[in-house]
């Protein structure tokens, strides 16, 4: 079972409109307990995010010492930001958001490489804004019940790699997989190791599996 963002979402969209002024910015952003929001248009859709670093630019960039022609594209573009007042002057655009239906891997991979803590989640059908998901509700899935996740390693060792589960010793502790008996060849540890590693909730996994004696030869878990 691959756990998706409707999973783990929270139901509350975290959003002021293009027209908020920057008192109501920092007003959600202090009720909510978040470092950013999202900015929505009329329909509700994502257009751009207000983070906390988009706000301290009042603070840090408030001169204007240089000419525009001798700053950088960054340092234009904080010049603009610390000289707006309202939402969609304020925001980093466009809005890097995520579906309910994305799988929670997925959405950790986005916030991991735009340095994001939080991402809106749209309907799919018409783009409106539908709930917040943050890193913390991502981490949800260490915390899935132990059953749910052996059923998963069940399914992955019988329906993707093709062994019997009976013959094979599965271990589980605190997410910790540990996983003993024999395969066919080492290409199937190899398969078996890296598939058991992505599901959802598996923190690692200890292989003490082994070969026939004519197919040994030095089995490793894929790089992640």
């Amino acid at each position: 079972m691959t756990i998706e963002v409707r999973n783990v979402m929270g139901r509350v969209a975290i959003a002021v409109h293009q027209d908020a002024p920057f008192s109501e910015i920092v007003a959600t952003m202090r009720k909510y307990a978040v470092g950013a929001v999202t900015v929505i248009d009329r329909d509700r859709r994502p257009v751009g995010v207000v983070s906390q670093d988009d706000l301290l630019l009042k603070e840090i960039e408030p001169g204007h010492a240089f000419p525009a022609p001798l700053l950088t594209r960054t340092r234009r573009l904080d010049r603009r930001k610390a000289a707006g007042v309202r939402a969609g002057e304020l925001m980093t655009a466009p809005a890097v958001t995520v579906t309910p239906g994305t799988p929670v891997r997925d959405a950790a991979r986005l916030m991991h490489e735009r340095h994001v803590e939080q991402l809106p989640v749209i309907d799919p059908v018409t783009g409106r804004i539908a709930g917040t998901v943050h890193r913390s509700d991502l981490l949800r899935v260490f915390e899935r019940p132990e059953a749910d996740l052996r059923d998963d390693i069940v399914s992955v060792v019988r329906d993707e790699i093709g062994l019997d589960p009976a013959t094979l010793d599965i271990g589980l502790a605190d997410g910790v997989v540990t996983i003993a008996g024999e395969a066919e060849r080492p290409s199937q540890i190899s398969a078996l190791l890296y598939a058991v590693r992505h599901v959802d909730g598996v923190i690692a996994v200890v292989s003490r599996l082994t070969c026939p004696p004519w197919q040994e030869e030095a089995v490793r878990l894929p790089l992640l």
